[in-house]
């Protein structure tokens, strides 16, 4: 039987972006599978202290872009440090993804999850824009004009609170977060860590 990964995340997280191919590889190098669970990260910030970019203080804020720009050096993903959308509101994003996962599956909810993250740290692109979701979802075969009608029910709203509820009853302060076998990973640059647990 195969493994399971919960993969919390929100759609514009760079650290989420920079480890989000590597998570896939990973997940079919060790035949695990994956639960994508968008979730609301303002509301995950408000229960667990956590602070949006904007209000953190200037030293974290510049120590956040030198990290971005080693782990972009060093995986050879390519970001903008300050991309043209962002800050940007994800939500519709994350319910796109949802309604994805419902009607095509994991595969093709990874490959859109990908996507719409490459659109805002490489590609320049305003996923807050109905359009360019739609546009995105088109890019990958969908009907991205009634995929996006989809994710605009009351079925993916409340999977989308359900999967932010999960998140903060789990003691979620960040994302990316993965979980395997129980056992908490906070972080793309703790995914060596999620291949030993894959592997075990």
């Amino acid at each position: 039987m195969s493994k399971l990964c919960e993969y919390y995340f929100a759609p514009h997280s760079p650290f989420a972006y920079l480890g989000h191919a590597r998570l896939v590889a990973l997940s079919h190098q060790y035949d695990v599978k994956i639960a994508l669970k968008p979730c609301d990260l303002s509301k995950v910030f408000n229960t667990s202290g956590g602070l949006p970019l904007a209000k953190r203080a200037p030293q974290r804020q510049a120590y956040r872009l030198e990290e971005l720009r080693r782990w972009s050096e060093y995986l050879q993903v390519p970001l903008n440090l300050h991309p043209t959308f962002f800050p940007v509101q994800s939500d519709d994003a994350a319910k796109l993804i949802i309604a994805s996962q419902l009607a095509h599956g994991t595969e093709a909810a990874l490959a859109l999850t990908g996507a719409i993250m490459r659109a805002v740290w490489a590609e320049q692109r305003n996923i807050a824009d109905h359009a360019t979701l739609a546009a995105i979802a088109s890019e990958l075969g969908h009907d991205g004009k009634t995929l996006l009608k989809s994710a605009e029910t009351a079925s993916v709203q409340s999977e989308f609170d359900r999967f932010t509820e999960e998140a903060i009853s789990a003691n979620i302060f960040g994302a990316p977060w993965y979980v395997v076998d129980g056992e908490a990973f906070w972080g793309q640059d703790r995914l060596d860590f999620v291949e030993r647990a894959f592997a075990r």
